[in-house]
């Protein structure tokens, strides 16, 4: 039996592709520490979890667009970080991912283009094929540390079918937060060529110091065209409660979406109760987890570059750093790890850069590494890159 043609455009995803390595040196009694993955070793805030032993007696269907008592919540919460909306600009999805298929499929027609800079989340090529949209990538590089190369390169990749440019802030892969001048270029470029603007904020409140994120809705006169992404997994270290919310001005936008969400139902009930719940967390979570990210950030950026051949800028936010290896292919080196080396019969899993980059022969020596393990372990997994490195027979 033939499948459909999407088999030709839908990767694999490079964070999770290597799996069955992994799975193998578990199985021979290895241990595995995963840097590939963005899944936080940080508890779940106590008023989240408290929030799941409270469920109704029955769990019933919900509004399509959401729990009305959570999205006056969400509400308040936007406007306390300096983004004035209303429950009405709000739609609550089943995570993330849904928010930015729902975009596209609302925003964009089969056949359009959206621009990326990449390298980006690579499940947004997953998203694009779902939605029949065909991704324009416009490359940064870690020279410059991944920030948004000046706006004639967008405007050189420009198409009569161009609707729409995306972008997370902060960034991943790279942990790069866009300033608010990079952002004000974009805004112009999008108002002058009537494009919509969609924003991934999935870690605002994961910065460091050197820079503040600054929201695709806090600028004026761009109510039409901006649409924020946004999602509870980081936020509360709670990836596994698949809630997720689009927030725009743009009603008839939000009223497609609402059609599409319909076709859905509702978004899972009892996950945007505890979602609501979470919204109360104390500000002393947030500091405690900033300033453990901050310490992770700053190690695994220290260690990193202290190991011969390896090239990263430090990120400003999110907890994801980029890294060139002093490999012919980061890939084969990433199974090379999991299926042939160990230390102290331990190994690593990270996730290499290729997938996340859209033009073809980018990132090849290049990786991602979340570092969301607790710092003896991040040092533990940095260790066996090193060690691993020095006799590699891929190296460069």
């Amino acid at each position: 039996m033939k499948i459909s043609s999407r088999s030709a455009i839908m990767q694999e995803s490079p964070i999770r592709k290597l799996a069955p390595y992994a799975d193998k040196a578990k199985k021979e009694g290895v241990k595995v520490y995963h840097l590939n993955i963005g899944q936080p070793d940080i508890e779940t805030p106590v008023k989240m979890r408290e929030a799941y032993a409270a469920v109704p007696d029955i769990i019933a269907y919900g509004p399509s667009n959401g729990l009305p008592a959570y999205r006056k919540k969400l509400a308040g919460y936007y406007r306390g970080v300096g983004v004035d909306v209303d429950p009405e600009n709000i739609f609550i999805t089943t995570g993330g991912s849904e928010a930015i298929v729902f975009t596209l499929m609302s925003a964009l027609s089969p056949g359009d283009e959206i621009l990326i800079p990449e390298p980006f989340y690579t499940n947004y090529n997953g998203f694009a094929a779902m939605a029949g949209v065909s991704i324009v990538p416009v490359t940064t590089t870690i020279d410059d540390g991944f920030h948004l190369p000046p706006i004639n390169l967008f405007r050189e990749k420009l198409t009569d079918r161009t609707r729409a440019i995306m972008f997370s802030n902060p960034g991943n892969p790279t942990g790069t937060v866009f300033s608010r001048e990079e952002l004000e270029n974009l805004i112009d470029f999008a108002k002058e060529n009537d494009l919509y603007l969609i924003s991934d904020e999935a870690y605002r409140e994961f910065t460091y110091g050197e820079k503040k994120s600054v929201s695709i809705m806090e600028f004026p006169g761009i109510e039409d065209n901006a649409v924020l992404i946004d999602s509870v997994s980081k936020r509360y270290s709670a990836c596994g409660a698949r809630v997720g919310c689009i927030v725009s001005k743009n009603m008839a936008l939000l009223d497609l979406i609402l059609r599409f969400g319909q076709a859905r139902l509702c978004p899972p009930t009892v996950d945007q109760i505890a979602a609501e719940a979470a919204i109360d967390t104390p500000d002393s979570y947030f500091k405690e987890v900033i300033t453990e990210y901050r310490k992770r950030r700053d190690f695994a950026f220290s260690e990193l570059t202290n190991i011969p051949g390896i090239i990263a800028k430090k990120p400003e936010g999110a907890f994801y750093i980029i890294v060139s290896l002093p490999v012919k292919n980061a890939e084969d080196f990433a199974k090379w790890l999991l299926s042939d080396f160990r230390l102290h019969n331990e190994t690593v899993m990270i996730a290499p850069a290729e997938g996340f980059y859209s033009t073809p022969g980018l990132g090849k020596n290049q990786v991602r590494i979340a570092y969301v393990l607790n710092r003896e372990d991040l040092g533990k997994a940095i260790t066996i890159i090193k060690e691993a490195l020095k006799v590699y027979p891929g190296r460069n």
